[in-house]
């Protein structure tokens, strides 16, 4: 029991030094502190910069109406260029008029061959559509966003020609291939 009792006291006056040295540090002498403000106070104020003259704003009036601008003639004739050589010779256009197929709402990178059927000679893709549904295709039947319509079935792809824009107000066919997938 000597031994606890011995430690105890130990711990307790250890605790007590370092309670002590712990207030000691938090005096509240802050006479050096209070000395430097007023150093700083008393110095004298430095100049304060003026204010800085805006010069008045003066238009400009363009004097030579009757005459072209320097750019003018240039910029026409290069746009008339342009407007020339940016249209389109194609006459390819998607047919609009006629019903959308269910295929048809989702993009290629979307759908998913799983596999071919034949019936009656005639071959159908299987194909998996992004809400789940699986659909039979064959020669004809469009999908994808750009019109797309299967032009050839094999065991392991479905080979497509999509109409897309030529960027020049026209259209373009553009092979596209939905593969099998091993998922």
């Amino acid at each position: 029991c000597a031994v606890t009792e011995t430690a105890a006291r130990r711990f307790l006056v250890v605790l007590l030094g370092c309670s002590l040295a712990g207030l000691t540090g938090c005096s509240r002498d802050m006479s050096d502190l209070d000395q430097y403000v007023a150093e700083i106070k008393a110095r004298p104020p430095g100049p304060i910069d003026p204010i800085p003259q805006m010069a008045p704003y003066e238009p400009f009036a363009y004097s030579q109406h009757e005459k072209p601008g320097p750019f003018q003639s240039f910029v026409q004739e290069d746009k008339k260029v342009l407007a020339e050589q940016n249209r389109s010779t194609s006459t390819l256009q998607p047919d609009f008029s006629r019903n959308r197929e269910p295929l048809e709402e989702f993009p290629l990178d979307g759908i998913r061959m799983l596999g071919t059927l034949d019936f009656r000679q005639q071959r159908f893709a299987l194909l998996s559509a992004p809400d789940g549904v699986v659909h039979r295709a064959t020669h004809g039947d469009h999908m994808g966003q750009n019109f797309g319509k299967i032009v050839q079935i094999t065991e392991s792809e479905v080979r497509l020609e999509e109409i897309v824009p030529d960027g020049l107000g026209g259209y373009v066919k553009r092979p596209a291939i939905v593969a099998i997938s091993e998922k």
